[in-house]
């Protein structure tokens, strides 16, 4: 039965997720993450009035804390409730109505967060957007979006030049023609008689609207409801292992699911402090300060910035520092044991995607088998189907079971009602993603259905290799995909971008062959290597497609400029794998 007052259920749901934080006993522990059941909020749920507004009645705790060039600023959450009311009345008086969809193209700054919540309470939908978008994005997003509101900072104006579509438009931090100044007395006790519209929503309402990173081909539109990433997020709180109290730093940029995980919805079902480190570049060394100037209990960073934290120095271990995660893409077991002999924590792999919350990782005080995304989160079942038979097995598609529908999956694509279709079909959500279960329930990432390749009648996995490459001193990072051969169909190529100090020569390229040839299998051996940047998407994902795709376009011809074979190098044919390495054999059909 629903609880007659969905804060209440909501909360019950929380803390019983917390009280697994803090069970010691990790079969115990393990028992009560499987006996979580998402709670049932009844019809109507607004995550923004009926959960953050509770939780932040005259509550002094800072909500947010941003740290910038021009020193930044602390908003308690008590603020954060108040400021969203007031510029809840204002978009209210701007025409921004229940239903409407609001496109959201803000950095890391104040009104980012104040406006989530602004629009939210108005039951209008948000649709979070990257400020790296060009005027043609911006025109795709509009005009599939059927975007009616648009708010974004005075620098991006320009964008916006030429862009037909959302006649209501808001500028922050400026004046521009056309465009409607955004509030700059919201820290002001609200006028007499000022009162937020009330509005009910209901939980299967729209409540945002995420496009994906474009990895393979237009991104799509993520529906997400009141429930779906408001009550969703439970599982991506427990996974970071965020307390009431916490300060957490995640590094993930504003327009991508990722950054409403970690760095709105987790945090704050929490009731942490979200903290923002805020510069122009990626700062390794004032990253590191401010872990340990701000008491950073919780930190989260996708694996590029792992690799990066690692180029640097990474010192002595922060002082309050108790969790570190990362997501976002497969973290090699390399970088785990790196960070785990300078400061003596684990990093703690999870798995998602913009469809969905958290639903695989692993958890606080569970055991981590280094390379493997964890088992499934709390209130979520998944099942590994073979791709070409359906079949459910221990290697296959991570899919979603919808007989049970999880409560943290999207409602489906905003109008595209075949691609959802697809997604859903015969009773599984397809991530398109392959992955293998241990014998401990353990599940490792393989790649992309359209990642995975064969090569002599092996199955190769880009990210098995890419894990091996990563341990060459002169890997910084790199990308793995199938070169057309004759004889082999397929042979291994690695795109690789070299670490600092390290040059692209004929040299360079033997001692990353060689290090294959004895990391790897045969099978899986690296057979071409190509020094240069990687393509990748605005949020950093990279783009194999890209990369398949000009494999293709060469298949028959010589080398590429910058390109190094083996045969090249007909030193190395005496190089292989010692014979009692028993490394995982490949997988045939």
């Amino acid at each position: 039965m629903p609880s007659s007052n969905p804060t209440t259920a909501y909360r019950a749901a929380r803390d019983e997720l917390l009280a697994v934080l803090d069970e010691h006993d990790t079969e115990r522990a393990e028992a009560a993450r499987r006996a979580f059941r998402w709670p049932d909020l009844g019809a109507d749920f607004n995550w923004a009035t009926d959960w953050f507004d509770v939780v932040a009645r005259d509550n002094d705790r800072v909500a947010l804390w941003i740290v910038d060039e021009d020193g930044g600023s602390r908003t308690t959450y008590a603020e954060m409730a108040a400021r969203s009311d007031r510029l809840a009345v204002h978009l209210d008086r701007l025409g921004v109505r229940k239903g409407d969809h609001v496109l959201l193209m803000l950095g890391n700054q104040l009104e980012l967060w104040e406006t989530m919540l602004a629009v939210m309470k108005l039951g209008a939908v948000i649709l979070p957007t990257s400020t790296m978008l060009d005027t043609a994005d911006l025109q795709d997003r509009i005009d599939r979006g059927g975007v009616a509101h648009v708010v974004t900072n005075h620098g991006e104006t320009p964008k916006f030049q030429g862009v037909t579509g959302a006649p209501s438009r808001i500028v922050v931090g400026g004046a521009a023609d056309g465009w409607t100044p955004y509030p700059d007395d919201l820290g002001r006790p609200a006028p007499a008689g000022e009162v937020r519209p009330t509005v009910t929503t209901s939980t299967s309402d729209p409540c945002l609207v995420y496009f994906t990173s474009g990895t393979t081909s237009r991104p799509k539109m993520v529906v997400h409801t009141q429930a779906s990433y408001p009550l969703g997020h439970l599982s991506t709180m427990h996974w970071l292992g965020l307390r009431p109290g916490d300060v957490h730093l995640a590094i993930s940029s504003p327009g991508w699911g990722k950054h409403a995980w970690s760095c709105f919805f987790a945090p704050w079902i929490a009731e942490a402090t979200v903290f923002v480190y805020d510069t122009p570049r990626f700062d390794p060394a004032g990253l590191l300060a401010q872990l340990e100037d701000a008491g950073v209990d919780t930190f989260c960073a996708p694996p590029t910035a792992w690799r990066m934290l690692l180029q640097s120095d990474l010192g002595p271990k922060p002082r309050a520092l108790r969790e570190v995660v990362s997501a976002g893409e497969p973290l090699n077991p390399e970088v785990i044991a790196r960070v785990q002999a300078a400061w003596g924590l684990t990093i703690r792999d999870g798995y998602g995607q913009t469809e969905t919350t958290a639903i695989i990782g692993n958890v606080p005080g569970a055991p981590v088998t280094p390379g493997a995304m964890g088992r499934p989160l709390p209130g979520v079942a998944v099942t590994l189907l073979d791709p070409l038979t359906g079949r459910p097995g221990d290697e296959g598609e991570v899919c979603l079971d919808l007989a049970e529908r999880p409560t943290n999956l999207m409602a489906g694509y905003l109008g595209d009602p075949d691609r959802t279709a697809d997604a859903m079909r015969d009773g599984f959500f397809h991530t398109g993603d392959i992955a293998s279960r241990d014998a401990d329930g353990q599940l490792t990432f393989i790649g992309r259905t359209d990642d995975v390749f064969k090569s002599s009648d092996y199955k190769v996995s880009p990210f098995e290799v890419e894990s091996a490459l990563l341990q060459h001193a002169a890997v910084a990072e790199s990308a793995v995909v199938p070169a057309p051969d004759e004889a082999r169909l397929n042979v291994v190529k690695a795109y690789v971008t070299l670490a600092a100090g390290w040059e692209p020569t004929a040299e360079t390229a033997r001692t990353v062959l060689e290090h294959a040839r004895v990391a790897l299998p045969a099978y899986a051996r690296v057979r071409r290597v190509e020094f240069g940047s990687l393509p990748k998407t605005i949020s950093g994902k990279i783009r194999r497609v890209e990369l398949r795709e000009r494999e293709e376009r060469a298949a028959a011809g010589a080398p590429a400029e910058g390109e190094w074979r083996e045969e090249q190098f007909p030193e190395l044919r005496s190089v292989g794998r010692r014979a009692d390495d028993r490394r995982r054999p490949g997988r045939q059909d």
